[in-house]
């Protein structure tokens, strides 16, 4: 499917969202800065080693909250209570640290909106248009919400974000899961699937699952790592895979 930039034999495309589809990697990034930074200071000082660039993209991107807290933590030596989902934002636990995080993005998202790569949507229109099914796959809870912002819904067949991996017990990047489980959705074999993702954690879950096509796209200069764990092609932008419709 050359107009497509994609094997001729793909029948479905499998999208992440933040950093493919919409510019809130950057929030997200963030929050978690903001969140991570605030923890470190009051545990260990004004001398504390500030949460940065790698940290995200080795422990955090692409996962499901809890777990980038979880695995963030690790690298650190720092073990707490894990707590429960509904923990408020100020508690000493995974889930608080996570929630604590959850609530910036939020408060950002809410100041400053959500915009959408205007290069992927145009790439949605053409794949729409040549009759490839979509599913939307994302570790984020605010999935919806976000789609229903930048008026993105409609371009998706299924949805398997943070609230759908939860409900079905289904464990988030860097296993291969939840896009198994949009791939299931659409009735589309894995093998016959495009992955889209910009996470290092995705990249593995797209090689694990064993799917036909993996895209990374590279909105941070970090091609070299992109291919180490699993691209079969880097982009800095879909607009580059053609996708006239």
């Amino acid at each position: 499917m050359t107009e497509l930039g994609l094997p001729a034999d793909i029948l479905a495309c499998l999208f992440d969202l933040d950093g493919v589809v919409t510019k809130t990697a950057v929030v997200h990034a963030a929050a978690w800065k903001e969140m991570f930074d605030a923890f470190l200071r009051e545990r260990d000082g004004d001398d504390f080693r500030p949460f940065g660039d790698s940290d995200y993209d080795e422990y955090v991107d692409g996962r499901p909250r809890a777990d980038g807290v979880r695995t963030f933590l690790a690298s650190r030596g720092v073990e707490l209570p894990e707590g429960s989902p509904g923990d408020p934002p100020d508690a000493p636990t995974v889930h608080g640290l996570g929630n604590r995080k959850n609530e910036l993005v939020l408060e950002k998202i809410r100041t400053d909106g959500v915009e959408a790569y205007d290069g992927t949507l145009r790439y949605l229109e053409a794949v729409r248009a040549h009759g490839l099914r979509t599913a939307i796959v994302s570790s984020s809870a605010n999935c919806r919400d976000v789609l229903r912002v930048i008026g993105a819904e409609h371009f998706f067949d299924v949805r398997v974000d943070g609230v759908v991996a939860a409900e079905r017990g289904l464990p988030g990047k860097p296993h291969p899961d939840t896009f198994l489980a949009a791939a299931h959705d659409l009735g589309v074999d894995a093998s016959r699937c495009a992955v889209f993702e910009d996470a290092l954690a995705g990249m593995d879950a797209g090689r694990a699952g064993h799917f036909g096509h993996v895209v990374g796209v590279d909105r941070v200069g970090q091609t070299d790592a992109l291919y180490a764990h699993g691209a079969d092609v880097v982009v800095r932008d879909l607009a580059e895979l053609g996708g006239k419709a």
